[in-house]
């Protein structure tokens, strides 16, 4: 059978709101696993936190009153065989003093003042397409936050040197101890004379006015594989803002945006170009010149061209780019045909049309419903 709850934090039925919160803060400090080291501290303190947690609420304890253990079963949080975890010891100080700080599960605060990695940075850049297709080297230039070189990033003026900080000793941290109902609390925080470096700068750097840092525009040069999209993002390690206290620095990501082209369109690997044709080279077929990426190319057109015919030419889309900055092979470049019809004619034009007219007839012919145009176009892609 479940323990009672008034018998858990041993205090009466009829005990005051400020009684169980006293008793729950006694046995808190006895089983509470970041301070007891008894092997059954944690199963103890799970059962003071689920009958405080009880008893601490008026319609939660009104139900227990009323109907014990069973009557918690349909409540919301599910009190019923109760397995949740508990508040750490931190959480409980929060509660009762409105957060003193500076523990956690251990009850210890980590040291958060060794050397930490510089900020990335992003620099967003406009490449035209081909640029994109074949790749470049482009020069930019990134404003950023540098060490200063005339101090070393110490942040003391030349000939002098930063000593160690009289309020921390060095450590970077001050600690003080506050005596509460729990014990000895050491609340952990950053030296407010040092700002956590350790040190302290007598003669500040003229330069840096102290801070060790400086603000500089850099020039860099891109390497832009080929076959780059909008959006690609392009790392260039070591680039991003110094590191604090010795650490690294960070990294430049340099994110891309490609123009889009006069007549090409891009459509992953593969580049779409429309060309137009006249209702003579249609008929007849022809060989025309058609631009590409590499240059222009001779595409035959076969007798009874129809408007929306797509030819592939082979290898001459974009280079696929690996994940590792390598390439393999390209895509292709379609062509879709499309046949002009005129909307002004000469008279010797005009003439001809007539001719050919009388030859063909004025016969309508109606298609049976079925696959169209688009479905054409799917197909031809998927292929």
């Amino acid at each position: 059978m479940p323990q009672d709850y008034y018998d858990v934090l041993g205090v009466q039925r009829t005990a005051s709101k400020n009684d169980i919160k006293q008793a729950f803060r006694r046995l808190a400090r006895q089983y509470h696993p970041d301070v007891s080291d008894a092997p059954d501290a944690e199963e103890r303190f799970k059962a003071i936190n689920e009958a405080y947690t009880v008893l601490s609420d008026d319609d939660k304890r009104a139900t227990y009153d009323r109907f014990g253990h069973a009557g918690l079963n349909g409540m919301p949080g599910g009190f019923g065989g109760f397995s949740g975890g508990f508040p750490g010891f931190d959480e409980i100080f929060e509660e009762f003093f409105g957060g003193f700080g500076g523990f956690g599960q251990s009850g210890r605060r980590r040291r958060r003042s060794g050397p930490t990695q510089g900020q990335d940075l992003r620099y967003d850049m406009t490449i035209d397409f081909e640029q994109a297709v074949f790749g470049a080297e482009v020069d930019i230039e990134v404003p950023r936050r540098e060490t200063c070189d005339q101090c070393g990033g110490s942040g003391a003026a030349p000939g002098s040197a930063p000593r160690t900080c009289p309020d921390c000793g060095g450590s970077g941290q001050v600690r003080q101890v506050r005596q509460t109902f729990l014990g000895s609390m050491v609340n952990i925080t950053d030296c407010a004379r040092c700002g956590g470096k350790g040190q302290v700068v007598d003669k500040p750097c003229e330069k840096c006015s102290g801070g060790g840092i400086v603000h500089k525009t850099r020039k860099l040069t891109v390497s832009v594989p080929p076959g780059v999209d909008d959006g690609t993002q392009i790392r260039l390690s070591g680039e991003g803002e110094p590191g604090k206290r010795g650490g690294p620095s960070g990294d430049l990501y340099v994110v891309l945006r490609v123009n889009s082209h006069e007549f090409f369109k891009r459509r992953n690997n593969d580049v779409i170009l429309e060309v137009s044709i006249n209702v003579a080279q249609a008929a007849l077929g022809d060989i025309i010149q058609v631009p590409t990426v590499d240059g222009d190319e001779e595409v035959q057109l076969a007798a009874g061209t129809q408007s929306g015919k797509m030819i592939r030419l082979r290898n001459k889309g974009i280079p696929k780019l690996r994940r590792d900055g390598t390439t393999s092979g390209r895509g292709d470049q379609l062509v879709v045909v499309t046949v002009d019809i005129p909307t002004k004619l000469t008279k010797e034009q005009r003439d001809l049309f007539e001719q050919l007219s009388r030859t063909l007839g004025r016969e309508v012919v109606t298609h049976k419903a079925g696959r169209g145009f688009m479905d054409r176009v799917a197909d031809f892609f998927n292929s």
